[in-house]
This record gives C-alpha cells, sequence and structure tokens, in this order.
C-alpha cells in the first residue's frame, strides 16, 4: 500500500526557512515522480516541485526557483522539501504526491492540472508572517 506523510511545516517569519519532508513507503522511489503541492485557501492547488528518479529530472515552479530545493533520500525513503527565504505568499498547506511515470518531473508537472498525481498525503501547513 503506497502511504505519503509530509511534516515540518510550521510558522515561520518571512525571510526565513523551513525543511518539509515527504515519508514514503510501499512503492520503489525511483519508478516514481514524487511532488510537492500546495494550496493557500481560496486558490487553486499549485505544484510547487517534483523529482523524479534522479536529481537530473526536477522541476519548480517559477515562483519558488532559487529559493526552495527537492532533494530525496532513497535509503530513507524521504523526499524533502528544502524553502529558503520564504515569503508571505508562500503560506499555504503543503501535500507531497506520488505517481508511477516514465515521464521526467517536467513533463509530469505540466499535466498534473489535468491528470492528477495517485497518491496523496495528508497536508502539512506553512504560514510565513510577514
Amino acid at each position: 500500500e503506497v502511504q505519503l506523510q509530509a511534516y515540518g511545516g510550521g510558522l515561520v517569519q518571512a525571510g526565513g526557512s523551513l525543511r518539509l519532508s515527504c515519508a514514503a513507503s510501499g512503492f520503489t522511489m525511483d519508478d516514481y515522480a514524487i511532488a510537492w503541492f500546495r494550496q493557500a485557501p481560496g486558490k487553486e492547488r499549485e505544484g510547487v516541485s517534483c523529482i523524479h528518479n534522479n536529481e537530473r529530472s526536477i522541476y519548480y515552479a517559477d515562483s519558488v526557483k532559487g529559493r526552495f530545493t527537492i532533494s530525496k533520500d532513497n535509503a530513507k525513503k524521504t523526499v524533502y522539501l528544502q524553502m529558503n527565504n520564504l515569503k508571505p505568499e508562500d503560506t499555504a498547506v503543503y501535500y507531497c504526491a506520488a505517481d508511477y511515470t516514465e515521464w521526467t518531473a517536467q513533463e509530469r508537472m505540466k499535466i498534473a492540472r489535468l491528470s492528477p498525481f495517485d497518491y496523496w498525503g495528508r497536508g502539512t501547513q506553512v504560514t510565513v508572517s510577514s
């Protein structure tokens, strides 16, 4: 059974940092694209970042490029999202999701809205105060 558990959210001041973790189980990580999405109140869900197979296949939304870094540790079956220089507009519930695919992270995220990821974890709240 595929399971995902996101944690690491919290309250931080603008300019601060947080690291989110997504603990995965029940599948082989290299076969899946694993992504972070976020949803703020009253807004649509947004794809933030995605990693697939290895670090050569990574996607970042334009809004987080240069500030967020995604990585994974296969031995720990965990995907991380290091978030630096946080802004109030980063405030949202963050979810990790997984999808079996042979596409690159960029290709998979292009169609994520029309073809949602198969597996989702519970969200973790990130609040950035100004």
